[in-house]
């Protein structure tokens, strides 16, 4: 699980991805954190305002209203493609949505259809509002596209997330439009070129000469480690664990599945800061990736 970034980080890896960022009012401290939790961070949700004009847009969300106050979401994105930054911690932007689509998000696998409203999305997810009217005729600009893929990408790559920690509203929660104008399948390709080093589309262009990239072994979801388990994959897990000094092998590690990787990972869970439910042995997203197992070929 991912713990919440500084209002200074947040501010610092946007400039660092080439966004022109507007730090709005008290915004550093401008939250809803007494009505609920913030963290852990689990995604990238993105909206459209159903507004124009980007001062009345950042405005609203940042005071919010009677029944919803402020702030609606982390950054305003407007035309042009600069962020308002108006929100550091917990948001009134997510609202409640389905638990199975979170757990899509956690494993980084494909979204199931959002058919419930179980789950508080405002603790789990960065929001980003987009200035749109959202009735299918208000047009995109590319400025705007790419600062949208900029932002979720900065995030993505902080926490090394891939394109699949994004979502829009529309797959969260039964009933939402947005975004409307574009598509987030769409979106998240042009967010997974840019993590690979180039941009998305229209301006981002691939580095000159780029290095070539250590292959990892992807995570195999979490359901992949159990007894009965015999995997190469797991043999290449063990090694990194004892190169990472957390091992507690007598003899091995081997390919079958032990309680001794469990407990090995575990330490390593525990070494990355995790802890409770978190540190329980076994594999997840974040500390798999964190781990960089090489790929077994398998």
């Amino acid at each position: 699980m991912a713990k919440p970034m500084s209002a200074s980080k947040l501010v610092e890896i946007l400039r660092e991805e080439g966004l022109t960022v507007h730090e709005v009012r008290n915004w550093r401290r401008h939250n809803r954190n007494t009505k609920g939790p913030w963290g852990p961070i689990n995604g990238v949700m993105i909206h459209h305002t159903a507004t124009s004009g980007t001062q009345a847009s950042v405005d609203i969300c940042y005071n919010g209203y009677a029944a919803l106050p402020g702030p609606l979401c982390h950054g305003v994105i407007d035309k042009k493609g600069h962020v308002h930054l108006v929100g550091n911690g917990r948001a009134n932007h997510a609202g409640s949505g389905d638990s199975d689509v979170l757990r899509a998000v956690v494993n980084e696998s494909k979204l199931p259809p959002d058919n419930e409203a179980d789950t508080d999305g405002n603790s789990r997810f960065y929001g980003f509002e987009c200035v749109n009217l959202g009735n299918g005729r208000d047009p995109w600009p590319e400025a705007q596209l790419e600062a949208i893929e900029k932002a979720a990408a900065a995030i993505c790559r902080h926490y090394g997330w891939s394109e699949r920690s994004v979502i829009g509203h529309k797959e969260w929660q039964p009933g939402k439009p947005d975004p409307r104008g574009f598509t987030m399948d769409g979106m998240r390709r042009r967010i997974a070129q840019r993590l690979k080093g180039g941009g998305g589309g229209g301006g981002g262009k691939p580095d000159p000469k780029p290095e070539p990239r250590p292959r990892h072994e992807p995570f195999p979801g979490a359901g992949f480690f159990h007894i009965g388990q015999r995997s190469s994959i797991i043999t290449a897990m063990g090694k990194r664990l004892v190169a990472e000094g957390c091992s507690h092998y007598e003899v091995g590690p081997g390919p079958n599945w032990s309680e001794a990787d469990r407990r090995s990972y575990a330490a390593w869970q525990r070494k990355l800061g995790f802890s409770g439910k978190d540190a329980d042995g076994i594999p997840g997203k974040i500390s798999w990736d964190r781990l960089k197992v090489p790929d077994s070929g398998k």
